[in-house]
């Protein structure tokens, strides 16, 4: 596992072969900053988003905030990062929603420093491990910390872009079936959520950070 987390081989690797781009795949490096950066410091194309969408939605909350700043709806939450269980709960007293709520790792995914808290009383320990987890797995401690749906569906939107501008939507995915909040399985177009998705693809490409520009051409309807 490790030679495929080791940045300097890897593009020492491309470089003695003659390599012009890289495709990262999923998960391991697809979705590491400082790999795109090497990638185009040593003239190779790093195929996949850009170093500074990486960093700003690799940090949850910033994506979080760039997606609030650009009117996206999102689930009532802590406006940053929390770092201490006195923070954690000063903020959810300060949530009209309040509890079940659940703490997420800020900066990693795949389930890991995931905690739902159904009241105050679980909330320290849930804190800390998930607090710890993070750190572990991540490297990170930081949590955030939003008001619990239960049993939701989980939809996501693909999108294509050739950084040139041209950016289209490739439909929605239904990744509701999950273990320990991991998605087990994906379905193209899955079940009936067609005005859901008319919305979720029409209204809110905004929120792809500035390094794109900003005219995008007519993204396909249904």
């Amino acid at each position: 596992m490790g030679a495929y987390l080791d940045i300097d081989s890897i593009i020492q690797t491309a470089k003695r072969n003659g390599v012009d781009a890289i495709h990262p795949g999923y998960g391991l490096l697809s979705e590491n900053p400082n790999f795109a950066r090497a990638c185009t410091e040593n003239g190779i194309v790093f195929v996949g988003p850009t170093v500074e969408q990486l960093k700003t939605f690799g940090d949850k909350t910033k994506a979080r905030e760039l997606a609030i700043k650009h009117g996206v709806p999102v689930v009532p939450g802590t406006d940053g990062p929390v770092s201490t269980y006195e923070d954690a709960k000063t903020e959810i007293e300060g949530m009209e929603v309040g509890y079940p709520v659940i703490i997420k790792a800020a900066h990693g995914g795949g389930g890991r420093g995931m905690r739902v808290v159904r009241d105050a009383s679980e909330l320290e320990e849930n804190f800390k491990r998930a607090s710890s987890e993070a750190l572990s797995a991540f490297g990170n401690g930081e949590v955030f910390i939003e008001h619990y749906v239960d049993q939701p569906r989980h939809i996501e939107v693909q999108i294509l872009g050739d950084g040139r501008g041209n950016v289209i939507h490739l439909y929605d995915r239904d990744c509701s079936v999950q273990r320990r909040h991991q998605k087990v399985g994906e379905e193209g177009r899955g079940g009936r959520r067609g005005i859901l998705c008319l919305s979720l693809t029409d209204a809110h490409f905004t929120s792809i950070p500035p390094s794109l520009p900003p005219s995008l051409p007519s993204l396909p309807r249904w």
